[in-house]
């Protein structure tokens, strides 16, 4: 008999990365629908002390690995483990973040252990009358939200696009049970050794975790456009972001893209400059605190989901904008 909601928990560099508390507050929701527990799966090596940290974000128990081999992600070892786990304790869902570690665990998992998975999803839901999940994503370039079900085998699978869901509030009080799990790994080859773990160096912060986006779409109308949003953007301490359109011209790095083939954001700001409002940018981007749209067409369906509008030339309110921001960020240091 299947039984609970499993979530695999990334870990870098020993750090429980954000997607894993995301998903656990999923988790949390559809374990409600079913009447049943959350489980975090936590591999990795002398990373005990962060079980508590899932127990606080809404995490029943949580399946601990650790060993040596564990430490940085590989895949054989790693996926022994997980399909160690799977079996033994035989959960009724399995969600992995869609990350890149995730998108090369899960579908390994699935393989081993004759079940579906479904990617890149955007939202999971309990079926009332099946109590099936039913599991959202884009399709045909994001042009069409299809709803997948895996009704005949078990677990069900699914990963999650990170910046998507919303982790619990963290609950410093919550009790919960660590289960540590010894699995032999001896006979991992060692085929694939890691020599060294080079770190990219960057300024720019992931568009998922930051506070507030200045987001350019089309309207800006070229790559140059982007230097505009980019003062407005230093002034604000936000990051740039785009719309599908400028990075399929080659304007702007994929990693910025907002929308269903691209992040889902949830900043506490949202500023939409020169977007058009295309369903599936609204898609990565509705769920922001605050969105802010500057575009010359009245009719543009961005403003059917923003907070605030204007209608009018960005490329005559962003920099108007800038220097006003610019000028209350001084009067406030000389007071």
């Amino acid at each position: 008999m299947s039984n609970g909601v499993f979530v695999f928990v990334e870990q870098r560099d020993g750090e429980i990365q954000k997607v894993g508390l995301e998903l656990l507050g999923k988790a949390s929701d559809l374990a409600k629908d079913l009447g049943q527990e959350v489980t975090a799966i936590f591999f990795g090596h002398n990373i005990k002390d962060k079980t508590e940290n899932l127990i606080q974000h809404g995490a029943n128990r949580v399946i601990l690995v650790e060993d040596e081999k564990l430490k940085e992600y590989l895949t054989e070892p790693y996926a022994k483990c997980l399909s160690e786990v799977i079996r033994k304790y035989e959960p009724e869902i399995v969600l992995f973040g869609a990350t890149s570690i995730g998108r090369d665990l899960a579908p390994r998992l699935a393989a081993r252990i004759h079940t579906g998975l479904t990617a890149d999803c955007t939202s999971l839901e309990i079926e009332d009358e099946t109590k099936n999940l039913m599991m959202t994503r884009p399709a045909f370039g994001g042009n069409l939200m299809a709803t997948i079900v895996c009704e005949n085998h078990r677990p069900q699978m699914a990963t999650v696009r990170p910046g998507v869901m919303q982790a619990c509030d963290k609950d410093e009080n919550a009790k919960g049970e660590v289960i540590e799990e010894k699995i032999d790994l001896s006979d991992i080859s060692d085929g694939i050794i890691i020599r060294e773990v080079k770190k990219a160096e960057s300024k720019k912060k992931d568009i998922t975790e930051a506070n507030i986006l200045v987001s350019g779409g089309r309207g800006i109308g070229g790559p140059e456009g982007f230097d505009g949003l980019s003062e407005l953007a230093k002034e604000l301490d936000a990051e740039i972001s785009s719309s599908r359109a400028n990075v399929d011209a080659g304007w702007i790095e994929k990693d910025r893209q907002v929308g269903q083939t691209g992040k889902t954001v949830r900043p506490e700001v949202y500023f939409a400059m020169g977007i058009s409002g295309a369903i599936q940018h609204i898609a990565g981007m509705e769920e922001s605190d605050l969105i802010i749209a500057v575009n010359n067409n009245e009719n543009a369906a961005i403003f059917d989901v923003a907070d605030v509008g204007v209608v009018g030339d960005l490329n005559a309110i962003v920099p108007k904008l800038t220097e006003r921001i610019r000028k209350e960020k001084q009067l406030k240091e000389d007071m």
